[in-house]
């Protein structure tokens, strides 16, 4: 079937499904395949259960005309998101970056939408099938979308501007991340900068902060329309930090007017997040006292820079995931807070290949000279390399509660960072 008999298809049945368990009614289905699945496998099952068609790539399981044929499932569900784009022509600004990309797509997006009809990535379904997922949500009446874009390999961020096209980037920062996949940093900013090159090509307009060495560097080969944020020449938007205590109180500096904003962030470093949306809001024409409201607004979630206040401790869980740059970003933050009685738990960087010892002994040497009550080190790197004898270590988070549950952390501000795969926001309960 070509692409623009699917789209008539999919004008008919606008809801997209890609798990057998989770089915709509008249929906489609697309029956992706993974390292230990084979999406053809429950085509039968999902239209049983209610979907109008199932789109498949293995000829024995098309039972019957609902059953579309097609070479290959995801590059048709890319194809297809790519048409719908071209079909809607809306406007897209495309957000990656190492650190931050997630809140900045959500304090972007809270943003936008004080103006627009919008359509943002939900979560992180920001690879090579959530931003199909993504495009493919939007409809007739959508006036902005962004569009969260990640990767961990080579020429992942240019294969997702090729099916999203955005008119508008931002990369928030580039650090070390994904390392196993990437091989080193310079593919790192190779990969990361693709956003950039596209938008080159394609004459796009650039966000970018200018007080990142890196993205400043990057944008100096630009030949279209770049908008600064961050500093104090020529910059849409500066700021600085005037209480943290937890939470972040900012002013914001644009032009001649200047507002304080109350987040309900912490860490210093969201910072550069908060002036990246008011940066957007701004060259959107969102007013000032509207933005305000929405970044005062968002509450983060999903294990991002979260403060718990429970029965026992003062809880600061920024487990969604850790690398080499934004650990030490929660490090240095939680150093200069003013608060007493610190405990510090930290889980595994992980897909860091060769370099994982290396930079876990680097964690180390960052936290050697500060005075937490508490150190507890959680997963397989940490458990092996050499630290001081007064650190608590174990190989899992089981290990991990169990200990909490017979010495209990009472009355302490916890700062809690590491992987998600190491699942760190188990400890909660018990503590």
């Amino acid at each position: 079937m070509q692409i623009e008999q699917l789209y008539d298809v999919f004008i008919k049945h606008p809801i997209i499904s890609i798990d057998s368990r989770i089915i709509s009614k008249d929906c489609l289905f697309f029956a992706l395949k993974g390292d230990r699945f084979n999406g053809n496998q429950f085509a039968e099952k999902a239209i049983e259960i209610g979907a109008a068609y199932a789109i498949i790539d293995e000829i024995e399981y098309a039972k019957n005309s609902r059953f579309i044929l097609v070479k290959n499932v995801l590059e048709t569900l890319q194809e297809l998101a790519n048409y719908h784009r071209k079909k809607l022509k809306v406007p897209i600004l495309a957000i990656t970056g190492t650190n931050g990309k997630t809140t900045t797509k959500e304090l972007v997006s809270s943003v936008l939408k004080q103006k627009y009809r919008l359509i943002y990535t939900q979560g992180n379904l920001n690879n090579h099938i959530g931003v199909p997922l993504t495009l493919l949500s939007m409809k007739d009446d959508t006036e902005f979308g962004v569009v969260e874009m990640g990767a961990n390999h080579m020429n992942e961020i240019m294969q997702l501007c090729k099916i999203a096209e955005p008119d508008f980037g931002l990369i928030t920062n580039i650090g070390k991340a994904h390392l196993e996949g990437f091989g080193s940093f310079e593919n790192i900013i190779k990969t990361k900068s693709e956003l950039y090159n596209y938008l080159n090509n394609s004459g796009g307009t650039i966000f970018y902060n200018a007080e990142n060495s890196i993205l400043s560097e990057l944008v100096k080969s630009a030949n279209t329309k770049i908008i600064p944020y961050g500093d104090n020449n020529n910059s849409s938007a500066t700021g600085i930090i005037t209480a943290s205590n937890p939470f972040i109180n900012a002013k914001i500096t644009q032009g001649d007017n200047t507002n304080d904003i109350s987040t309900k962030l912490i860490g210093n470093y969201n910072l550069e997040n908060i002036l990246a949306a008011v940066c957007v809001g701004t060259y959107f024409g969102v007013k000032n006292e509207l933005i305000g409201k929405a970044i005062e607004n968002y509450i983060p979630s999903n294990n991002r820079s979260q403060f718990i206040k429970s029965k026992l401790n003062n809880i600061f869980l920024d487990a969604y995931n850790a690398n080499p740059t934004s650990i030490e970003a929660s490090l240095l933050n939680f150093i200069e807070m003013k608060v007493e009685n610190k405990c510090l738990i930290l889980g595994d960087m992980l897909e860091l290949g060769s370099e994982a010892v290396k930079e876990h002994e680097r964690v180390l040497e960052i936290i050697k000279d500060s005075n937490f009550q508490k150190i507890i080190l959680v997963g397989d790197v940490f458990s092996k390399i050499n630290s001081p004898a007064n650190y608590f270590k174990f190989i899992n988070v089981n290990q991990t509660i169990l200990w909490l549950e017979k010495n209990k952390i009472v009355n302490s501000n916890v700062l809690i960072k590491g992987s998600r795969g190491i699942q760190l926001e188990r400890i909660v309960d018990y503590l």
